[in-house]
C-alpha cells in the first residue's frame, strides 16, 4: 500500500491535494507523449533503413497487414473491430499488472510501497505505446472511451461513497466477538442489495474494524467482509451490483433478481456459517493466549475476558451523511432510468444524464467534506491514501484491460473464442461468467454472456423481446450468468470495485492483509467449494 498521511479534510485544503495529484498525472502524460513520439520516430527510422529486408516474421507481417487495413478503414470512415484482430498475447500487460499486484508485496514490499505507481505506469505504457502505434485512431478511440465512460465515473463513484461514508462515525460499537461479528456481516450483506456493495462496504468497514480493535487476528474478518458484503450481498436488486444494473438497463425487470434469493441465501448461509466457526476458533485461541500471558505477567488483563460489559452505548454521528449517501444511490439510479440525450467529446458519445450524475456525486462528496466536523473523520481514521491507491492502480488496470474486453465483445470471432464457444449448459455460464468476473470487469462480462445466451436461443430477435423470452423459457441461464458475475467477484481483490478499497482501508488501520495469492487461498478453500455445491443444487 502506498505511503499515506492524514490529509487536511476541509474543502479549502482538499483542492491543493487534487492540484498535486494533477501535476503527477500531467507529468505522466508528458512522459507518455515523449515515449510515443520517440517510438514513432524510431519505427519510421527502422522502416527507412530496413526497406531492403524482404523477409519478415509471419506473425509481424500478419499484424502489419491487419493494421494497414484498419488504417485504411479508419481513414475511409469505417469501423475497426479490434476484438477480431487483437492477438491473445495483447493481454500480456494486463496479466503483468495483476502479477505485480500479487507478487511485489510479497517479494519486494519496500519497493512496491514506494514505487507501485511507477510499476503501474510501466505496464500501462508497455500496452499503450504499441497499441497506439499499430491502431492509431482506433486505439485513441478505445483509450478515450474506457477512461471517459468507465474509469472516470468509476473513480467518481468510489470517491463519493468513500468520502460520504467516511463522515459517518459509529461510536460505542459492540465488542467484536464471533456472535457480534456474524450479526454485523449478516446485516451488511442484507442491506448491500439496496445501497450497493460499494455503499455498504464503505459504510460498515470502519465500524467493523473498530469493533475488533482489540482482536489479535483480524485479517480473516476483513476477508469474509469482502466475500459477503462487498460481493454476495449485491445479488438481489439492480442497485446491488453493476452487472445486475446493466441487465436492468437491457430489459431485465427490476424485481426479477429477487428470484436469486435461493442461490444467494444458500451461499450466504454457507459462508457466514464458516465465518462463525472460523472466528470462534480464532477468538478462543486469542483468549487462551491472553490468559496465559497475563498469568505469566507478560501482559495486562485488557483482553483476557472480553464481553458485553466492554460495549458502550451506541451513538451515530454525522447522520446527515446518510442523506448524502441516499443522494449518491439516487444519482446512480437516475442515470439508468432517465434518458436526456447524448453529446460528443473527442469522438466519444457521452450521455447527458451520466455527466449530470457524476457532477451530482462530486457535489455530494464536497458537501460531506464541507459540513462534516474534522473530529468525526479523525475518529474514523480517515485519510485519502486508500482512494489514491485505488485510483492509481485501476488507471493501469483499465488501460491494460482494453484488449481483453475487446476480445470478449468479439465473441467467437475473437481470440477468446475458445471460452465463448465452450459454454452450453447453465453451469457452463455460471463458471465462465464467474471465472472471468474474478479478474475482469464483471459488468461487460455479464453482458457478453447475456448476449451469448440470447444469440443461442433467440437469434435475430429484438433485444427486449429476446430478454423477456429468455426469462420466460430459459431463466436458469440468466440466473447462472447473474450469480456467476456477482458471486465470483469475491474470488480476487480486483473482482469487484469495493474489494480493493476495503483491503486498503484495513491496511491503513494497521491490519496485515493477505497478499493477492494469499487472499485467493481463502477463496479457493471457502468460496470455490461453496460454488461447487451451488452448481449441483441449482445449475
Amino acid at each position: 500500500m502506498a505511503e499515506t498521511q492524514a490529509y487536511p479534510l476541509t474543502t479549502k485544503r482538499f483542492f491543493p491535494q487534487v492540484q498535486h495529484l494533477t501535476k503527477r498525472v500531467g507529468g505522466l502524460l508528458g512522459i507518455t507523449l515523449i515515449v510515443l513520439n520517440f517510438a514513432h520516430s524510431a519505427l519510421a527510422l527502422e522502416n527507412f533503413h530496413g526497406s531492403g529486408q524482404k523477409n519478415i516474421a509471419a506473425g509481424t507481417a500478419t499484424m502489419e497487414t491487419k493494421a494497414t487495413r484498419q488504417h485504411e478503414a479508419t481513414a475511409a470512415g469505417g469501423h475497426v473491430d479490434l476484438g477480431k484482430s487483437l492477438p491473445l498475447w495483447s493481454g500480456f500487460p494486463f496479466a503483468g499488472i495483476l502479477l505485480s499486484i500479487a507478487l511485489f508485496p510479497l517479494l519486494a514490499p519496500h519497493f512496491w510501497h514506494h514505487h507501485f505507481g511507477k510499476v503501474t505506469a510501466a505496464w500501462t505504457l508497455i500496452f499503450a505505446v504499441p497499441f497506439w502505434l499499430t491502431y492509431h485512431g482506433a486505439a485513441t478511440h478505445e483509450i478515450l472511451h474506457i477512461y471517459l465512460k468507465d474509469y472516470i465515473p468509476f473513480i467518481i463513484l468510489l470517491w463519493s461513497l468513500y468520502t460520504v461514508a467516511g463522515g459517518i462515525l459509529l461510536e460505542g460499537a459492540p465488542v467484536g466477538t464471533p456472535l457480534t461479528n456474524t450479526v454485523m456481516l449478516a446485516i451488511g450483506t442484507l442491506i448491500a442489495s439496496w445501497v450497493g456493495t460499494t455503499g455498504a462496504s464503505m459504510l460498515l468497514i470502519r465500524p467493523v474494524l473498530r469493533m475488533n480493535k482489540l482482536r489479535q487476528n483480524k485479517a480473516h474478518i476483513v476477508v469474509f467482509f469482502i466475500f459477503l458484503i462487498s460481493n454476495m450481498g449485491g445479488a438481489l436488486t439492480p442497485l446491488g451490483d453493476p452487472p445486475l444494473f446493466l441487465g436492468f438497463l437491457h430489459g431485465v425487470p427490476f424485481f426479477w433478481t429477487m428470484q436469486l434469493i435461493p442461490e444467494m441465501m444458500t451461499v450466504f448461509a454457507i459462508v457466514l456459517g464458516l465465518f462463525f466457526i472460523f472466528d470462534t476458533i480464532m477468538h478462543r485461541r486469542e483468549q487462551t493466549a491472553m490468559v496465559e500471558a497475563v498469568k505469566h505477567g507478560k501482559a495486562q488483563p485488557v483482553y483476557a475476558n472480553p464481553g458485553p460489559a466492554k460495549s458502550e452505548k451506541i451513538r451515530i454521528r454525522g447522520l446527515y451523511n446518510l442523506v448524502l449517501l441516499a443522494g449518491v444511490i439516487g444519482g446512480v439510479l437516475f442515470s439508468g432510468l432517465v434518458k436526456l440525450g447524448e453529446f460528443n467529446i473527442l469522438g466519444i458519445e457521452l450521455a447527458v444524464q451520466d455527466e449530470l450524475r457524476d457532477l451530482f456525486l462530486i457535489g455530494m462528496g464536497l458537501l460531506s467534506l464541507k459540513f462534516t466536523p474534522k473530529e468525526i473523520r479523525e475518529g474514523n481514521g480517515f485519510t485519502w491514501g486508500p482512494i489514491q491507491e485505488v485510483a492509481i492502480l485501476f488507471a493501469g488496470i483499465f488501460m491494460t484491460i482494453i484488449p481483453m474486453l475487446a476480445m470478449l465483445r468479439a465473441g467467437t470471432a475473437g481470440a477468446l473464442a475458445f471460452i465463448i464457444g465452450a459454454v452450453r449448459e447453465p453451469w457452463h455460464y455460471f463458471w465462465a461468467s464467474g471465472s472471468l468476473s474474478s479478474f475482469l470487469d464483471n459488468a461487460p462480462t455479464y453482458l457478453t454472456f447475456l448476449n451469448t445466451a440470447l444469440g443461442r436461443f433467440y437469434p435475430g430477435q429484438p433485444e427486449l423481446e429476446a430478454v423477456h423470452a429468455l426469462i420466460a423459457e430459459n431463466a436458469i441461464y440468466l440466473k447462472a450468468i447473474s450469480c456467476g458475475a456477482v458471486f465470483m467477484g469475491a474470488n480476487t481483490y480486483i473482482g469487484n470495485a469495493p474489494n480493493f478499497m476495503v483491503k486498503s482501508i484495513a491496511e491503513e488501520s494497521g491490519i496485515k492483509m493477505p497478499s493477492f495469492f494469499g487472499y485467493m487461498i481463502y477463496s479457493l478453500l471457502i468460496l470455490i467449494p461453496s460454488f461447487i455445491l451451488v452448481t449441483f443444487i441449482f445449475f
